[in-house]
């Protein structure tokens, strides 16, 4: 006897079709899976045999063959359980169903209770893009899959409650849809408890406004920290797509909130210096998404940035460039979407207080050259805005004056944002940060005496062909922030006094 029961696999964080096939034939009683699963998919044969006798069903006593088709494609985990479960059911007779319109997807436990699985979501999205009217999915993933449209969602608790279902007996209600909790969207920080900073306050405002990557250099208290954790305040709300697209990650990964399952606001993550590569960009012997991945659509912040290992700051340049991470494995290649505000702060020296007016720098020349040094000029390169933080005085935060609120300034980011998704639509690119060197003279024209301020600027400073198209990016941001269509001089200006950091601190 033959049957087919539609399932899922992922690789990486993508999904694709599996047909769990099986065959009950006449022979020497064996229990076999083929189809190029690894160690998890291969115990499956005990996990399944030992939940169908826990639930009161015989296993056959013949020959049982499961395929995963396709066959060349490398099948890992305990997903695929439920799947295998339901295809015995329906070749034995205990299901009578037509269950071609159904996915199946879930792991047995010893007991016939299915277990919850990671990577729910972008698995439910390919089987709705499939034409698939009802998945089947472990009970607590039915509230994350749920937050598909155009699929009903079926959370099984075991394998009795499966087979009750399709004979009528006790039929499984489809899951209600998520609607997010609008609390989970109101900010704990905000910019207004800021005191002071207006220069940096205005340069992360820019850096906002057009996805830039920004460096923050200043000594221990001057606030570095607390004005990073404030920047997801002020960038524009997620929409859909981007909410699936990070949920979708956060799915692979396991970090799905149960109660809340779509992740409705941008990704904030500060990961440990002692962070390793594979926890920065992802991989690993069961390869997972990464620190540069999980801020997907949002803010990756490293803080004191030279207490980093070098080689795993050098090795963040490419993704950070290409917005993508690929990462090789025996088991095959994976690549994560990385599109991130990469926000970092550093001291300026191991004291923390080179250049300070107030406490004195107790560092020797040697000491400050080389801790600045842990920072590449290719690394530098990538950020293109740089301030420096300095220390606030009293009167600042003695002020009972009221601060901007991150509500007010992300109005003005949202509207730089709509200009610039006018600008490039239908291009792939989002914001001025992403803008390619095919048409950065088309969208970044400056006038004549722009044009010219920005020449001698170039040549005294000794800029880089990548500090030249960086400048004119985050200069092209702060005239859509003015609703400037043409990049005036008083733009070039603030975009070049962004990058002079290293003049001061890196040069010889």
């Amino acid at each position: 006897m033959f049957c087919k029961i539609n399932s899922c696999g992922l690789l990486g964080i993508n999904a694709f079709h599996v047909d769990t096939e099986i065959e009950i034939s006449k022979g020497v009683v064996d229990f076999t899976i083929i189809g190029l699963g690894d160690a998890a998919v291969k115990e499956s044969k005990d996990r399944v045999r030992v939940a169908m006798r826990s639930s009161g069903l015989r296993f056959p006593d013949a020959k049982v063959t499961v395929n995963l088709a396709p066959a060349d494609i490398k099948k890992a985990g305990t997903l695929l359980d439920l799947s295998i479960i339901a295809a015995l059911l329906t070749a034995t007779g205990e299901i009578n169903a037509d269950l071609s319109d159904s996915v199946f997807i879930g792991e047995a436990s010893l007991g016939g209770e299915i277990k919850a699985v990671s990577g729910v979501l972008p698995m439910t999205i390919l089987s709705k893009r499939e034409g698939y009217k009802n998945i089947f999915v472990p009970c607590d993933n039915a509230f994350e899959a749920s937050v598909v449209d155009g699929i009903n969602v079926y959370g099984v608790k075991t394998v009795r409650d499966l087979i009750n279902h399709f004979k009528r007996i006790n039929v499984i209600p489809p899951q209600k849809k998520y609607i997010p909790d609008e609390t989970i969207l109101r900010n704990i920080n905000d910019f207004a408890d800021v005191k002071g900073q207006s220069v940096v306050k205005k340069a992360i405002e820019f850096a906002a406004a057009g996805g830039h990557n920004l460096l923050m250099l200043g000594p221990p208290g001057s606030g570095k920290s607390m004005l990073a954790k404030r920047i997801p305040t002020i960038l524009p709300p997620l929409t859909f797509d981007e909410s699936i697209d990070i949920t979708g990650i956060y799915s692979v990964a396991a970090m799905v909130d149960k109660k809340n399952p779509l992740i409705t606001r941008r990704p904030f993550r500060s990961p440990h210096t002692n962070s390793s590569l594979p926890a920065l960009t992802g991989g690993g012997s069961i390869p997972k998404p990464g620190e540069l991945s999980l801020a997907h659509h949002g803010v990756l912040f490293l803080d004191e940035l030279p207490e980093f290992n070098r080689s795993t700051l050098e090795a963040l340049r490419q993704p950070l460039e290409d917005r993508e991470i690929t990462v090789s494995r025996t088991g095959g290649t994976f690549t994560y979407p990385c599109r991130v505000m990469l926000v970092a702060a550093m001291n300026p020296c191991p004291c923390g207080f080179f250049g300070s007016s107030k406490k004195q720098c107790s560092c020797t020349d040697a000491k400050k050259k080389q801790y600045i040094s842990k920072i590449s000029g290719p690394l530098l390169d990538r950020f293109d805005i740089q301030i420096e933080v300095g220390e606030t005085d009293y009167e600042s935060l003695a002020s009972a004056r009221k601060e901007e609120s991150s509500e007010v300034i992300r109005e003005r980011v949202s509207k730089a944002r709509e200009i610039q998704s006018a600008r490039y639509k239908n291009t792939g690119i989002s914001c001025n940060a992403d803008i390619t060197d095919d048409i950065i003279n088309e969208v970044c024209v400056m006038t004549p005496e722009a044009s010219e301020h920005f020449k001698t600027a170039f040549d005294s400073l000794g800029l880089s062909g990548r500090a030249f198209a960086r400048i004119l990016k985050v200069a092209r941001t702060i005239a859509d922030t003015e609703n400037e269509k043409l990049i005036g001089k008083k733009h070039i200006n603030k975009a070049v006094n962004f990058r002079t950091l290293d003049r001061k601190y890196w040069s010889n």
